[in-house]
C-alpha cells in the first residue's frame, strides 16, 4: 500500500468539514487553472490501477468523485491509472502532447519518486496540479495542494490508545513496520514522540505523569524491519518472533497498517505457534492497532470476525488514514478552478477507530 493519509474513513460531516479547508497558496493564483471556470476543461487524475488493497482503492474514490464532477457540468473529469511508474510517465506525456488549452488541471498519486521530471513539466506547461499520498518533496512548492494523511499522527494516535490502556512507560511494545519510505519513519516518530510529550492527538498531549523519556522508547520498542505492507510476511515474521516464548509477554503491538495488524491475527488463528505459547500470548491480554480503513479488519473491530481471537485480546483497534481522501484532492482542483483560495499543505487528521465508534466510519475492500 502506498502510504499512504485521510481519516476517509469518517462521517460525512468531518468530511464535508475538510472539503471546505481553506488556506492560500499564492504560487498557483493566476495560474492557466484559474481561467478554466465553466469552460468544460479536463480534469485529469492519476492513480495506480484499481487491483486490490489500499492503493487499488485509491481508483475507486476517485471515480466515485469524478462522477459528481462530470454530473456538475462545470469541468470534464476523467481517471487514467497506472501499474508503473514508466506508465504514468507516459501517461503525463501524452496529456501534455494534446492540446494543453483543454486540460483544467491534473490531479496525481505519484507511483514513485521517478515520477518528479514529469511533475516538473507539467508545471512548465502552466498546468495546475494537486499532488496526492506520495508528495514529493523537491517539487512539493509547486503544487496548487499537496493531500495526504496524518502519517505521524497514526503513531501517536496507536500510542495515545495503549496509553488510555494502561500501558506504562518501559512496558515492551512491537512496531510491525511498513517499509522503508518517510511514511514509515514519520509513524515510527509520532508514536514515540507522543510518548514522550512532544506532540498531541485528538487535541491532547500525554499526562505527565504518564510521560515517557527517550532512552525508555529506545529501550522498550522494538521495530520489525520492513515488512513491505504484507499480511503474509507479517504473519511468518510474528510466528517467528513468538517462537522465542519470552516474547509471549509482549502487550503492546503497534502495526503500521491494518494488513499488518490481519497478519498478527492469522498468526494467532493458526498452526505456526504452539498451543502453549498462545495461552501464555492470551494471558497477557494483549493490544493490536492498525491503519488504514480496511473492511476486513473493521469486521473484526465489529465484532463480526476473528472473535474466538478478539475475546482473549484486550483490544484491537485502526487509526484512520483512508483511500478515500483522493476526494478531497480531487475536490481541491475543483475549488482552485472555481477561485477559491486552498490549503496547499492539506495534512488530514487521523481518528481511533474503535469497536465503540467504528459504525461512523467507511471502509474500503
Amino acid at each position: 500500500m502506498s502510504r499512504r493519509s485521510f481519516l476517509v474513513g469518517s462521517g460525512s460531516a468531518v468530511l464535508a468539514a475538510f472539503l471546505t479547508a481553506c488556506g492560500s497558496n499564492d504560487a498557483a493564483k493566476g495560474s492557466a487553472g484559474s481561467a478554466a471556470k465553466g469552460s468544460g476543461k479536463t480534469i485529469y487524475v492519476l492513480t495506480p490501477s484499481e487491483d486490490h488493497g489500499w492503493t487499488g482503492s485509491v481508483a475507486t474514490f476517485a471515480k466515485e468523485k469524478i462522477e459528481e464532477v462530470n454530473k456538475a457540468g462545470v469541468y470534464k473529469a476523467e481517471l487514467q491509472t497506472a501499474d508503473s511508474a514508466s506508465k504514468q510517465i507516459q501517461e503525463v506525456e501524452d496529456i501534455l502532447a494534446g492540446n494543453t488549452d483543454e486540460i483544467a488541471g491534473i490531479v496525481i498519486q505519484p507511483m514513485d519518486d521517478t515520477v518528479q521530471s514529469a511533475i516538473q513539466s507539467i508545471v512548465d506547461a502552466g498546468i495546475p496540479y494537486v499532488a496526492f499520498d506520495r508528495i514529493i518533496e523537491a517539487v512539493a512548492d509547486t503544487a496548487v495542494s499537496n493531500v495526504k494523511g496524518d502519517n505521524e499522527g497514526i503513531g501517536a494516535g496507536s500510542a495515545a490508545y495503549f496509553v488510555e490502556n494502561g500501558m506504562k512507560p518501559g512496558d515492551k511494545v512491537y512496531v510491525y513496520q511498513g517499509d522503508t519510505s518517510s511514511v514509515t519513519t514519520l509513524r515510527d516518530s509520532g508514536f514515540g514522540e507522543y510518548l514522550t510529550g512532544k506532540i498531541e492527538f485528538d487535541g491532547k498531549k500525554i499526562a505527565d505523569d504518564a510521560k515517557w523519556t527517550e532512552d525508555q522508547v529506545n529501550d522498550a520498542v522494538t521495530k520489525s524491519g520492513a515488512m513491505n505492507w504484507s499480511r503474509s510476511d507479517t504473519k511468518a515474521s510474528f510466528e517467528s518472533l513468538m517462537g522465542d516464548e519470552s516474547n509471549a509477554e509482549i502487550k503492546w503491538f503497534y502495526a503500521e497498517d491494518d494488513e499488518l495488524a490481519m497478519g498478527i491475527l492469522e498468526a494467532l488463528n493458526g498452526g505456526g505457534i504452539s498451543d502453549a505459547t498462545k495461552d501464555k500470548i492470551f494471558a497477557t491480554k494483549p493490544f493490536i492497532t492498525g491503519c488504514g480503513g480496511l473492511d476486513e479488519y473493521y469486521e473484526v473491530i465489529r465484532g463480526n470476525s476473528y472473535q474466538d481471537i478478539v475475546k482473549n485480546l484486550g483490544g484491537v483497534m485502526s487509526v484512520t488514514y483512508s483511500p478515500s481522501m483522493i476526494q478531497l484532492a480531487i475536490q481541491d482542483m475543483v475549488d482552485h478552478l472555481d477561485g477559491k483560495e486552498v490549503a496547499q499543505d492539506h495534512v488530514i487528521k487521523c481518528e481511533n477507530v474503535t469497536k465503540d465508534n467504528v459504525k461512523d466510519f467507511k471502509s474500503f475492500k
